[in-house]
């Protein structure tokens, strides 16, 4: 089971890793400070296998990779969002962080809850409760399955 963290409509990157910390050296060095702006405690408090549930726009501003790099490296299993500015969710693809889009998770659940996904079949289970997310197509599951784009673009080398 994972714990669900959950923010609103609008998180933009600068929220999940603000400017000031792009100027850390590496990312395990940046991940202490994800969404410091909005809840000092998350990267204190989030394990691997840990979701994320936001609502409308998340990951909205600017194009930077370390936003969904962050939350990955925190160990964040998947976000499911109502749904999600293009660019990041494209960064999130391709760097091997699973996205769904699941319009009513978000008024639903509470943080702290307990949730069960399942990717293959694009569900998400709170409360007893099944949730049908968008399934995302094969061609990027294997994507996210390989680690990410450049891992499954260098995986026949």
């Amino acid at each position: 089971m994972s714990k669900i963290f959950k923010f609103k409509n609008d998180v933009d990157t600068d929220q999940i890793i603000a400017s000031q910390y792009l100027l850390l050296p590496n990312i395990d060095e940046m991940k202490g400070h994800a969404f410091e702006s909005l809840d000092e405690s998350f990267a204190g408090a989030v394990r691997p296998g840990d979701i994320i549930v936001a609502g409308e726009n998340f990951g909205c501003g600017s194009s930077r990779e370390q936003a969904p790099s962050v939350l990955k490296a925190l160990g964040v299993k998947a976000i499911i969002a109502g749904s999600f500015a293009r660019i990041f969710y494209r960064n999130s693809i391709n760097i091997g962080l699973p996205v769904l889009v699941c319009k009513e998770l978000a008024e639903n659940v509470t943080a702290g809850d307990e949730a069960e996904l399942d990717l293959g079949e694009g569900t998400v289970t709170v409360n007893g409760k099944t949730y049908t997310c968008t399934k995302l197509p094969p061609y990027m599951q294997t994507i996210l399955n390989a680690g990410g784009l450049i891992a499954f673009l260098n995986k026949d080398e």
